[in-house]
């Protein structure tokens, strides 16, 4: 006996529990539910594909039983009285142990005939060792688990009065035996690296669908007929949460189901044509041509022909994937006979298609329209959202399934069968350039679908997406734009009619927030429509007071509030800014002059269509989507304000003293380790600048490739700053990238690694390190107290702190809000407040 406190009765060994131990499922039941779900999709067309493309070959009807049997045996471990412990009354006196350490030590276990023989039989023949595949299945909490010491085999599994576990065993083997025929006469696939990753996913996501109890209701007694239940339930299952076969198009894939114009824009019939064969797509072309439209005519043609069956559409920001969210709504319902609810891929909300749900303590979730769709699921975890039908998001979700992450393998796989857009490739820095695309080239790898896009694509970039070697400036500027890239080079696109823009842009000595607002608010009391972009929320907010001490009655407006745009508010009050910011300066906004004051994040995904835009200076690629949001459509304008116009705003003195400190983002901090700060090429800065006062007047997109490569191009920097003396600076600025490529390189998920060295060991995930898909410091997320009004009257539950705001704090704090009649929010000792401003620090700078 290994415990003083005997059982009093006979158990079975349960697989899933409920009610304290009150109510379980037994484990061969739950460990036939996920063997079931798990053959129901490798026998889906799409989940097939993608095995086969990991596997090299074809994967037979045979070995994909025997991948169902290896499935299993996931969580053998569960065997373990101290385990089952967990579910039983307190004073059985048991060390309580994890199941996937105890089903490490269960094949330690020196027993040939464990599981009647049956384990034998599954790795016979099997052409690797068995601990590769054991690593697998055993990774199926959403990563790989070490080997524990042989020595604790025995303690884990001791002899025990009232519960038999040699017994449970032979009940899984006889069912193993008789449930999976198969792995008699046959044997597990070769164990290449890139199926055992991508098993390990599949194997997760069918744990996750079938660890539901509303799919899978409990059966607590072993029952010989249940494979027959557990098949028919899975392959329900799989279908209603849409891991199936799409549904069906309103009719063939033309562009007539995307929109009602008549034709394609040059952009959208430029990828319309393109063969379904081709699966790396690079869309180049201007801000406002309707490359959303044109993923969406990839997508339905792809679907046409079985090439995929879901979408992820990746945006840089939170902000721009709210804004396409809506928007691909809305063309589903146009697409398909019955359309699916894109989901938000925005962790911390439960939002599918219009609908938002809210999470009840038992990890159920109410919908705001009464429903519990199946289909929902996806949308009620983050480690879910890649395996929605269609999903929208930031591209932070995609690249967490390329670093050594929890779920990494789960987003991997569910990935796989979806058609991958990336919107705005330009919009990352290094580091989260080489995360997407280590992404990028597992999902091809696996015979998945990926459509880049973007504006302002610099060929350096370029050709890292594309693994082409470099050419040289005046090579790299000439090439045709806009443009599409396939595996055939590029093809040029036709100009679309009376689609380009005559930009007057000039340079203005000058940006202070007196400056920005006495500019802005000449030409607002004149009728024009002004949007005001400022490199840092601090500066933003100066401009903001600045113009609201004067004329507030021209400034944004919420409910009545005069207000900004900035990433510093609470997403519900965001989601109320961003529609008054389109209300005020978009398509169709009234005539007359009004002033929208904000950061970056008015710079893509708004359809805005500003009459003059004021901006700090800024990258090249940056700059020409700020210039995106001015006369973006054809509309009546004001008086003197019939052809866009761009002020960029300078500092006074030149660019050399950002070598040495950083101003209103511009420029690299002092003191830090390395180069840190929001736009540190200096040289590219500068040579932005240049193109400023040099072309007064841009011709949009003609000029598009020609800017670009101006103040992007290696070659082109490096001349200018040898020209300027800055070539230790340029050095600085070349060595931070590469060190960036360096960090993420030791942080991705490397799928052509085997899961076990030639030592024997596990190859886990760094323990207890921070691996994100951006680099930088993360702020805390402070949750207000229930019933919290934010700034424009709507009820908010949390605000996001910056990264220096945020030291010594870990999320977990109480936040006490009081009325002053300010709204001000205490956390331990540090004090902010709330207000049309958005948050600031109190006390101190708000950079």
């Amino acid at each position: 006996m290994a415990t003083d406190s005997p059982l009093t009765r006979s158990r079975n060994a349960w697989g899933k529990s409920a009610a304290g131990g009150a109510e379980t499922h037994h484990l061969a039941h739950h460990c036939a539910d996920v063997a079931a779900v798990l053959i129901a999709l490798l026998r889906e067309p799409h989940w097939r594909a993608r095995a086969n493309a990991a596997l090299g070959r074809e994967l037979t009807d045979a070995e994909t039983v025997c991948l169902g049997a290896l499935a299993f045996l996931h969580d053998i471990g569960k065997l373990a009285p101290g385990f089952q412990a967990k579910a039983w009354p307190e004073g059985h006196g048991l060390l309580l142990r994890g199941h996937l350490e105890c089903g490490w030590l269960w094949t330690n276990l020196p027993r040939p005939d464990a599981l009647a023989g049956a384990a034998a039989q599954l790795f016979r023949g099997a052409e690797t060792r068995p601990e590769e595949w054991l690593a697998a299945i055993f990774s199926h909490h959403g990563q790989p688990v070490q080997m524990p010491e042989n020595g604790l085999a025995r303690k884990a599994f001791p002899a025990l009065d009232g519960y038999d576990w040699e017994a449970e065993e032979a009940v899984l083997g006889q069912a193993l035996l008789a449930w999976f025929p198969e792995i008699r006469s046959n044997s597990l696939p070769p164990a290449e690296p890139a199926f055992l990753h991508f098993f390990a996913g599949l194997l997760t996501l069918a744990d996750w669908v079938g660890s539901d109890r509303s799919a899978f209701p409990f059966v607590p007694e072993f029952t010989p007929g249940y494979w027959e239940l557990a098949q028919a339930r899975a392959a329900g299952r799989v279908a209603e949460i849409e891991l199936g076969a799409s549904p069906a198009l309103r009719g063939p894939a033309g562009w007539g189901m995307i929109s009602d114009h008549p034709s394609p824009r040059p952009a959208q019939e430029a990828v319309g044509r393109l063969p379904v064969s081709e699966r790396l797509v690079l869309l180049e072309s201007e801000t406002g041509s309707g490359k959303t439209e044109a993923a969406l005519w990839r997508l339905s043609a792809l679907l046409e022909a079985g090439e995929v069956d879901a979408l992820y559409f990746a945006v840089p920001t939170r902000a721009a994937a709210r804004q396409i969210h809506g928007r691909i709504n809305d063309a589903l319902k146009r697409m398909f006979k019955e359309p699916p609810e894109a989901v938000l891929a925005i962790p911390g909300q439960a939002i599918a298609g219009e609908v938002r749900g809210r999470r009840l303590p038992d990890f159920k979730y109410l919908w705001d329209d009464g429903l519990s769709k199946p289909a929902r699921w996806a949308a009620e975890h983050s480690a879910r959202y890649l395996a929605a039908r269609v999903a929208v998001g930031t591209v932070d979700q995609m690249a967490l399934g390329g670093l050594q992450v929890k779920f990494a393998h789960l987003r991997g796989a569910a990935l796989s069968r979806a058609l991958l857009v990336i919107d705005e490739v330009h919009a990352s820095d290094p580091y989260m350039t080489e995360t997407q695309l280590a992404m990028v080239e597992s999902h091809l790898a696996l015979g998945g679908h990926v459509l880049l896009m973007s504006a302002t694509l610099g060929a350096a970039a370029r050709r890292r997406w594309r693994r082409e070697a470099p050419a040289d400036l005046a090579s790299d500027s000439n090439l045709p734009y806009p443009a599409v890239w396939t595996s055939c080079g590029l093809q040029p696109i036709a100009a679309e009619p009376e689609s380009g823009k005559s930009v007057s842009v000039r340079s203005h000595d000058g940006w202070s927030a007196r400056e920005a607002a006495n500019l802005a608010l000449d030409a607002a009391r004149r009728g024009a429509r002004i949007l005001v972009i400022r490199n840092t929320v601090s500066r933003a907010q100066e401009t903001f007071n600045a113009c609201r001490a004067v004329a507030p009655e021209l400034l944004l407006a919420v409910n009545g509030i005069p207000t900004l745009h900035h990433s510093r508010f609470a997403a519900e009050d965001r989601a109320l800014l961003d529609h008054a910011v389109e209300a005020a300066i978009g398509k169709d906004s009234p005539l007359g002059g009004r002033v929208v004051i904000g950061t970056q994040t008015l710079e893509q995904s708004l359809d805005l269509c500003a009459d003059i835009l004021i901006t700090d200076l800024c990258p090249m690629d940056v700059l020409l989507q700020r210039i995106g949001r001015l006369h973006r459509h054809k509309r009546p304008r004001p008086e003197g304000f019939s052809e866009p116009q761009c002020i960029v705003l300078c500092p006074e003195d030149g660019l050399d003293a950002l070598t040495r400190r950083a101003e209103n983002g511009l420029g690299a901090y002092p003191g830090g380790p390395d180069l840190s700060g929001i736009y540190v090429d200096v040289p590219g800065l500068q040579a932005t600048l240049d193109q400023i006062q040099t072309h007064p007047r841009w011709e949009i997109p003609r000029m598009n490739r020609q800017l670009v490569e101006a103040a992007t191009h290696p070659d082109a920097l490096d001349l200018l700053a040898e020209a300027r003396g800055w070539q230790s600076y340029r050095q600085s600025v070349m060595g931070k990238a590469t060190a960036e490529m360096q960090t993420a390189g030791l942080r991705l998920l490397d799928r052509s690694a085997p899961m076990v060295s030639p030592g024997g060991r596990v190859n886990c995930f760094p323990a207890d390190e921070d691996i994100r898909t951006r680099l930088g410091e993360q702020g805390a997320i402070i949750e207000l107290p229930s019933g919290t009004i934010g700034v424009f009257g709507a009820p908010i539950r949390r605000l996001a702190l910056p990264a220096l705001w945020s030291r010594g704090l870990t999320g977990e704090e109480v936040a006490e809000v009081f009325r002053t009649p300010e709204m001000m929010i205490s956390v331990l000792d540090k004090a902010f407040t709330y207000g049309p401003e958005g948050l600031q620090r109190k006390g101190s700078d708000n950079a």
